[in-house]
């Protein structure tokens, strides 16, 4: 994960807009459910009330208000409205200040409410119990059951007070509508503090009683009837209670809308910088991956295998690349969008954050169980990529010799087992991972219930309420989210991880063969190659290929090398461009030991021909220039020229432009071959290399282009690996390999009166009377 990490240095700048953008969609995410909240509880249920404190209230109200409230509350009271006429209309007040007095004032404004529609019979209650009537009554010799007995005009009459008792429609047990009988004792009190009979401890012996009322209520209930009270003061101060209602719905909605829309904003920048980021790192590593690649020596390459290393290009980095966007838009996203929805929680005060952890706890137990039994074979799947690859690779190159054996069925059968492999680890890891979505969707469904079911109690105690209720689910389901992402992720970063391993095993694999720190270089190129006592061991090999080596091959002369197969001709060759090194003795060129050249410099004096002919995708011409871009269209030609290549050429319709396929695949054996000997022509190279690349040719052309290359390099070094005589036959020197030791150096002639090997070579593919023709023509290159 720290390799995956590392990754984002590099774009650490879009990163940290990323990041902030993160910020800002959470932000808008979780303020949306507290949006929803509001509409249902202030919107819907409040009529769009949204504090206690009315926006215009009757000067009688106002005043009535104020009766049992303390001398500090009064005046904060007073503090918050200005007289326009018959009506006190609130000020501007911050949302701070409103939710601040809506605390304060709750307790007075509360008992006001009571006061303003009591039950006639409490009514009854309270006049007798009260200290200053209490007194009177009993001075007048009237019973408890006599003073109950009255009715509210006679109580009036009696205590000399203008009393007026209302009829109310309520509900009845059964839900049936009834009419009760009510009285608003603010007029009562009102008189009594008039007279001087309202003092702190009537307001206080008010207020005990509201704090009793209000443990059996719950807080919430208390401030539903604050925001009641709050309508119907500003119903009859004459405000439109439906407008008002409709506005706010309207402006929540709108505000909604914009924090939808600037969500929406956010993750379309989000998925736009993290799919640059990411395609960014996956460019960043193929470039590394393949640089590093061109670097390895024969020994690094024969370490990976070919099918192991397109895999790693491809597939690994898409790995890689594909969970550096994920970990941007989800890994990050996850714990500000869990952390955020804790503290949203927190502040609903629903009492139900036990419900989300024993949540999280489920999720979090059945994750890990998942992962214990998948995880090993996300572990092996790579592998088994790798083998898929290989297996493919290996029978679509020998298709023509699968077909021309009829080995079909048995390839068929081969890549069926490769497939099946990792078809079979593919079914157990989803078998297993298709668990997941129905037990999370079951969890997620059963936290609902839970939720839903708790919080009904809480409503019914009055104290939560339902928009609260509906913003905690909507928190608790984002705080859950929040962990499948996280636990999503936790699935796609083992075998990412897996894949940047391979990846960083190619990145800190050093080639065996460097460029020398002090690099020698040469002011001219003569084409002096020496082999000085020179062996060489493949990696963990236990003999040596090559032993005891030395020769020279010199310019304007023809070394050759010849020897069964297997003996070390092309091994011999490629240490020439360091390919491999040495592994004893050293190679000159000019007397400098090649070792202490760079490879650039060295390989720049070097025109090298593969055995196995090479072509790129692209055009004859972009071929031939393969080894010097300059070339002009002359320098190409004549190559061409000399290669015997110019009639094939001709006789396609664009002529150089003729399109190249990759590989070289629509041109046949001999013409690819020629190709690639025209392509080390016309680099025009001090030394001239051809391991057995004129073996696809038919013998007159093949000793035309001989002819024509002998007029060309007749100032160039000159060394060709063949195995046919008549190849090799003019050379000036020719190099007989046995078992990687040279056991013949000399001339044809020479050869044929003292090498053995050389001579079961000749007999084996020239008459006698072709041997002695050679023999009379020796060895002259003409």
């Amino acid at each position: 994960m720290l390799r995956i990490f590392k990754n984002y240095f590099r774009y650490w700048y879009f990163v940290v807009l990323i990041v902030a953008l993160l910020f800002l969609q959470a932000y808008c995410d979780l303020a949306l459910p507290q949006y929803t909240s509001n509409m249902i509880d202030v919107g819907i249920m409040n009529g769009g009330t949204s504090h206690i404190l009315p926006e215009k209230i009757q000067a009688d109200e106002y005043d009535y208000v104020k009766l049992f409230m303390t001398e500090e509350e009064a005046k904060a009271f007073s503090d918050s409205y200005k007289a326009e006429g018959d009506l006190y209309v609130r000020k501007s007040l911050s949302e701070e200040d409103l939710k601040a007095l809506d605390e304060k004032l709750l307790p007075a404004i509360l008992i006001n409410y009571q006061m303003s529609a009591v039950q006639v019979d409490s009514f009854k209650e309270q006049i007798y119990d009260s200290e200053a009537a209490g007194a009177q009554l009993a001075a007048a010799g009237i019973t408890r059951e006599a003073f109950l007995a009255m009715s509210v005009e006679q109580i009036g009459s009696l205590l000399h007070m203008d009393i007026k008792s209302y009829e109310k429609e309520v509900d009845d047990e059964n839900g049936n509508p009834v009419k009760e009988e009510y009285v608003d004792m603010r007029s009562i009190f009102s008189a009594m503090a008039d007279a001087g009979m309202m003092n702190e401890s009537s307001i206080q012996e008010a207020r005990s009683m509201f704090e009793k009322i209000s443990e059996e209520i719950g807080s919430n209930t208390l401030k539903s009837m604050g925001y009641k009270w709050a309508t119907e003061r500003e119903e009859q101060a004459g405000i439109d209670l439906h407008k008002k209602q409709t506005d706010y719905l309207w402006i929540a909605g709108g505000k909604m809308l914009l924090m939808a829309l600037l969500m929406m904003a956010c993750v379309i920048m989000i998925s736009f910088f993290s799919s640059i980021v990411g395609g960014r790192i996956g460019r960043d590593l193929r470039e590394q991956v393949f640089s590093r690649v061109l670097s390895f020596s024969g020994k690094e390459i024969d370490q990976f295998s070919t099918a192991s290393l397109i895999t790693r290009c491809t597939n690994d980095i898409q790995q890689v690349q594909f969970v550096s966007i994920m970990m941007l838009r989800m890994v990050f996203y996850a714990p500000i969008i869990g952390i955020g929805g804790v503290i949203k929680v927190v502040h609903t005060g629903a009492g139900m954050g036990w419900i989300i952890f024993v949540a999280v706890g489920v999720i979090m137990a059945l994750v890990s169980s998942l992962m214990m039994i998948a995880m090993p074979k996300f572990k092996i799947m790579q592998t088994l990529v790798d083998g898929l690859n290989m297996v493919s690779r290996e029978l679509l190159t020998g298709l023509s010799v699968i077909r021309a054996f009829g080995r079909e069925k048995e390839s068929e059968q081969r890549f069926d087992e490769a497939n099946t492999r990792l078809m079979k680890t593919q079914l157990f890891t989803n078998r297993v991972m298709t668990f997941m979505m129905p037990a999370m969707t079951l969890t997620m469904t059963g936290v609902n219930i839970l939720i839903v079911w708790t919080a009904a109690h809480k409503i019914d105690e009055g104290v939560l309420q339902v928009g609260a209720m509906t913003a905690f689910i909507t928190y608790a389901m984002q705080i859950i989210m929040s962990f499948l992402m996280l636990t999503g992720m936790s699935i796609m970063l083992p075998r990412a991880g897996v894949a940047a391993e391979r990846i960083n095993e190619i990145a800190r694999t050093e080639s065996s063969i460097n460029d020398p720190e002090n690099a020698r270089k040469l002011d001219s190129c003569k084409g002096v190659l020496s082999f000085e006592e020179v062996s060489f061991r493949y990696p963990n090999a236990n003999e040596d290929v090559l032993e005891g080596i030395s020769f020279t091959a010199e310019p304007g002369k023809t070394t050759a090398i010849i020897g069964s197969t297997g003996c070390g001709k092309s091994t011999l060759v490629n240490l020439i461009p360091r390919l491999y090194d040495v592994t004893g003795g050293r190679i000159l060129l000019d007397g400098v030991d090649i070792r202490e050249l760079t490879m650039k410099d060295l390989r720049e004096y070097l025109g090298f021909v593969p055995q196995k002919a090479v072509l790129f995708s692209g055009t004859i011409s972009s071929n031939l220039r393969f080894g010097k871009r300059d070339a002009s269209d002359e320098e190409i030609e004549a190559a061409a020229e000399v290669a015997q290549a110019m009639e094939f050429i001709n006789n396609k319709e664009d002529r150089m432009n003729s399109h190249i396929a990759q590989g070289g695949s629509n041109v046949s054996g001999g013409q690819k071959q020629r190709l690639s000997i025209a392509r080390a022509i016309a680099k025009d190279p001090s030394i001239y290399i051809f391991d057995d690349s004129f073996s696809a040719l038919d013998m007159k052309t093949d000793a035309t282009l001989r002819k024509a290359l002998a007029e060309k390099s007749k100032d160039k070094t000159v060394i060709i690996v063949a195995q046919r005589i008549s190849t090799i036959l003019h050379a000036d020197q020719i190099l007989v390999l046995d078992d990687g030791k040279i056991v013949g150096k000399g001339n044809h002639r020479e050869l044929m009166t003292s090498c053995e090997a050389y001579q079961e070579i000749a007999r084996s593919q020239l008459s006698e009377a072709d041997l002695e023709k050679t023999m009379a023509e020796g060895g002259d290159r003409s």
